[in-house]
């Protein structure tokens, strides 16, 4: 894979909100999510406090992880960027690993 493929995202955060766990048409777990990350990041020789909450989807084993915690825990999510479905061009991040953390970031 070359870099013009790359699409990975690692995202520590809140868990704020959280969906239903629902099934796919093809019996697949889902649950849609949203990751509350608070940092500060060096940027044009400053640091900028970034603050933003994203809305993020799993299927399968992450789904059931993510459904089975309680909003409010702290978590470090890895997945990639993808539309929220084949009808709709609002950009998600597609979880498929999920680790739970303890304490504050």
């Amino acid at each position: 894979m070359g870099e013009a493929d790359a699409n990975q995202v690692i995202l520590s955060g809140t868990l704020v909100e959280l969906g239903a766990l629902r099934y796919t048409p093809a019996g697949v777990p889902a649950v849609e999510f949203r990751i509350r990350h608070e940092s500060s990041k060096p940027e044009a020789g400053a640091e900028r406090k970034v603050v933003a909450e994203v809305s993020a989807l799993a299927f399968d084993k992450a789904a059931r992880q993510i459904a089975s915690a309680g909003l409010g825990r702290v978590l470090r999510a890895q997945g990639f960027l993808a539309a929220k479905s084949q009808r709709s061009t609002k950009i998600v991040l597609h979880v498929t690993n999920i680790e739970f953390m303890e304490g504050a970031l």
